[in-house]
């Protein structure tokens, strides 16, 4: 193996790095190997339309929007323009008892490109706020409806549904919850849809497994549906790499739950905002939940914020009682935040001006054959896309799962490409300023780079 700095290098050492210029002891990071990453940091300095620059001056072109909620592309001065202008006129202002005027105004704004009937906005912080959320207006939903004995929530197998003791209660990831073993009581889940047996490399949604939402009544007959207050699913599970959902499965989970009168909740924290091709997943699939949370691309990025979108049936349902009553005892200190609010109104200009809530449309079909361009390769077991979203699965070398992903990615990003890493699967999701020069550029690192580490 080659040297570099004294050290040998594998194929998962970072190579493009200054060493000795940062310290890293402090910084206790979020869902990362640290003491595997402080070895080599892989380190961004600045971003700008579809790159991330890092420290040391190269170009990396972002494959998976940030987190999933870059959507307008880096660097857009219009976003930074209104933060600063807010920043200079009203710093801060709460939201209890008292108001902005630009929180009515974002709320105004999103519910015009809501999913018709969800247009009461509640603002919170992130996408796990939002789920904590959700969830507790579904329970204080069916308290004020004479329902009080719908308290049990139900999720799904490899769901994520964010980090509050909520979402890690009802999301379905393994590694994410066996630490965290005192989490809510009462939550039950449903089977999830990823079956290579019958659906490996299929393009767009699946053709089997709508009957997976029938487990469902599984657990209606198992607890009662007198006792369920809510099912909550992301509409195409991301974090666990992208996992359309099989034809008619979200529309027969929404006629179950319509049945059993159990609501609905989407989670679209990742789907929100143009990832599909459409404003919401909801929109995408014809399916209205009776909740929706969403967050990070709501801002582009910029601005921490999220909010929940609710029905008028579950919004109206809350307003009883004597007026100077408060209906929903909830809520957060920067919820509506005025920054927020203007990173958010300028967002939604972005989006509007330059098209971008349906331009995922366009592009989905050469973004899915580019991606299935990729099957034959060495190891690469499934590969997965739904509008502007996508996965490749590799097979985990024996005994050591992560292990070959891991070497891919640090790969990909010696050669130019950020993607998100989801034990041997790649998650990508770019922004939707993306062209098709982009997608052949992902496409063709991350082909090599499997090439390469096989």
């Amino acid at each position: 193996m080659a040297l570099l700095g004294g050290q040998q290098r594998s194929a998962a050492v970072t190579l493009h790095q200054i060493p000795n210029t940062i310290k890293t002891d402090s910084f206790w990071m979020p869902f990362t190997a640290n003491r595997q990453f402080k070895k080599a940091p892989r380190l961004f300095s600045s971003a700008e339309g579809m790159h991330y620059t890092t420290v040391d001056g190269r170009k990396v072109i972002d494959g998976s929007a940030g987190l999933w909620c870059v959507n307008a592309g880096h660097g857009r001065k219009q976003i930074a323009a209104a933060v600063e202008r807010q920043l200079m006129t009203l710093d801060f202002a709460p939201s209890f008892q008292m108001g902005h005027p630009l929180a009515f105004d974002f709320a105004e704004r999103l519910a015009e490109i809501a999913p018709k009937g969800l247009d009461r906005v509640f603002f919170t912080n992130s996408g796990s706020e939002s789920v904590d959320t959700a969830l507790k207006i579904a329970l204080a939903y069916h308290r004020a409806t004479g329902q009080a004995s719908r308290t049990r929530l139900i999720g799904r197998e490899r769901g994520y549904h964010g980090v509050g003791f909520g979402g890690t209660s009802v999301g379905g990831m393994v590694a994410n919850r066996r630490a965290f073993t005192t989490l809510l009581p009462g939550v039950d889940h449903i089977r999830h849809t990823h079956d290579l047996s019958r659906n490996a490399f299929a393009k767009d949604q699946p053709e089997h497994g709508a009957e997976l939402a029938d487990d469902l009544e599984r657990l209606v007959g198992l607890h009662g549906a007198e006792t369920i207050a809510a099912v909550i699913v992301e509409p195409v599970p991301g974090s666990t790499a992208v996992l359309p959902p099989p034809k008619g499965y979200l529309q027969r989970l929404r006629e179950i739950c319509d049945k059993h009168g159990i609501l609905l909740i989407f989670d679209e924290v990742i789907t929100g905002f143009g990832r599909l091709g459409t404003p919401f997943a909801a929109n995408f699939f014809g399916v209205t939940p009776d909740l929706m949370t969403t967050a990070k691309g709501i801002t582009n990025g910029t601005i921490p914020c999220g909010a929940v979108f609710a029905s008028r049936k579950v919004h109206d349902g809350m307003m009883v009682g004597p007026e100077n009553m408060m209906e929903l005892f909830h809520g957060y200190t920067y919820s509506a935040h005025p920054t927020a609010c203007a990173a958010g109104i300028a967002t939604l200009d972005i989006y509007k001006d330059e098209g971008l809530l349906t331009r995922g449309a366009t592009m989905a079909e050469y973004w899915r054959d580019a991606l299935h361009s990729l099957k034959g390769l060495p190891n690469v077991v499934d590969i997965r896309n739904c509008g502007l979203m996508g996965a490749v699965e590799l097979a985990p070398r024996d005994g050591v799962v992560g292990a070959r992903g891991y070497d891919v990615m640090v790969d990909c990003f010696n050669t130019g490409l950020y993607l998100r890493m989801s034990g041997d699967s790649f998650a990508m999701s770019p922004p939707l300023i993306v062209e098709k020069s982009h997608i052949d550029q992902m496409v063709s690192i991350l082909g090599d780079a499997i090439k390469k580490v096989a």
